[in-house]
């Protein structure tokens, strides 16, 4: 049958997909074809792919398009043999990458890119923080002091981002935002890609580079690191205590990826011992991140708890995306944002 069942009724209220986004997905439905909307549900966060609800998987039976947080292997036990084309509302791929999925033959997209205007603000934000000593604002606030010495000391670490290299780990559609608006703050960047289409420096003004002398060049160069690789069992522990030790005296860190890229107690022995200025801190090995974990006690460090991505303007990219894929995959054309498996994303 001709069915898109859509399964996004998220326990989180900003990413339950609207009435209105619905409405344009079974307008753009040609006749013959039918709209089934899930209504239990979900749980969405980090990469999605909960357990599905009877209710779906009986709706995905026979059906042609799933759209969903996540695929779990269910859904294409489910939907087998007549299941074509399956969307993640998610950016991260790694809980939907299962063996049943890397043996299907079903065209699987994702939502990067979706996610990078929010995430690059978010990063830009906490970049300020530590390079304008808003951390050292926010303590003399909570204390109730007029403290200007952080500020004013010969060695103080208030700078200006355009006094800055910024490497952006991860030269994809989140990194390119993140540069973007570090550019125009007049920050030199310097962006790492697993595989570049040319070496040198692209139309922003981002110097590329790849490979593990890429990877040395970023860190001994960058006075702020930016994480937004995805995780893959090549980036996982990517940032080892040596890495992360190889950063400039005074670095600022910033992880919008996964936790499990970063060694997180060398992280926080950098940044008890002042080898690391700060770190802003949006994922986490272990979510929600433990009342005991030595992180929220260090005064340098800006913790959000995974919302990055948090936006209202979500849905609108993500409708876009979906309708444009829609017509795509109607017409036999190749899909934006189809996931390569070998790799990970």
């Amino acid at each position: 049958m001709n069915r898109v069942v859509v399964d996004l009724e998220d326990q989180r209220p900003i990413w339950a997909m609207p009435t209105w986004a619905l409405d344009e997905l079974r307008e753009a439905l040609p006749e013959g074809w039918e709209l089934q909307v899930a209504r239990s549900v979900v749980d969405g966060t980090g990469d999605g792919a909960s357990e599905p609800s009877s209710e779906v998987l009986s709706a995905v039976a026979g059906a042609r398009v799933y759209i969903g947080f996540g695929i779990p292997a269910a859904i294409l036990e489910a939907g087998e043999g007549t299941l074509k084309w399956v969307h993640s509302g998610a950016a991260g791929v790694g809980s939907s990458l299962h063996d049943t999925m890397l043996s299907s033959s079903v065209r699987f997209t994702n939502s990067a890119g979706v996610h990078g205007p929010p995430i690059a603000e978010t990063v830009v934000g906490m970049l300020l923080h530590f390079a304008r000593g808003l951390d050292f604002a926010v303590t003399g606030t909570r204390r109730g002091e007029w403290d200007d010495a952080p500020f004013l000391a010969i060695d103080t670490p208030v700078r200006e981002l355009s006094s800055m290299t910024v490497g952006v780990l991860g030269y994809g559609g989140i990194g390119r935002e993140v540069a973007r608006r570090v550019v125009d703050l007049g920050s030199r960047t310097i962006g790492l890609q697993r595989s570049p289409s040319h070496l040198g420096t692209d139309p922003l003004g981002v110097e590329i580079v790849h490979g593990e002398l890429g990877l040395e060049r970023i860190l001994a160069e960058s006075d702020a690191l930016v994480i937004t690789v995805p995780e893959t069992s090549e980036t996982r522990n990517l940032l080892t205590s040596e890495r992360i030790q190889a950063l400039r005296k005074g670095a600022i860190l910033v992880n919008v990826a996964r936790g499990r890229i970063v060694d997180e107690d060398a992280l926080v022995d950098a940044l008890r011992d002042g080898h690391l200025r700060g770190a802003g801190l949006d994922v986490f090995r272990s979510e929600p991140l433990p009342q005991d974990h030595p992180l929220w006690k260090l005064p340098n460090v800006l913790i959000t708890p995974h919302t990055s991505a948090v936006t209202s303007g979500f849905w609108r990219r993500e409708m876009d995306l979906i309708l444009e894929n829609l017509r795509r995959f109607l017409g036999g054309a190749l899909l934006s944002n189809e996931v390569d498996r070998t790799r990970g994303y």
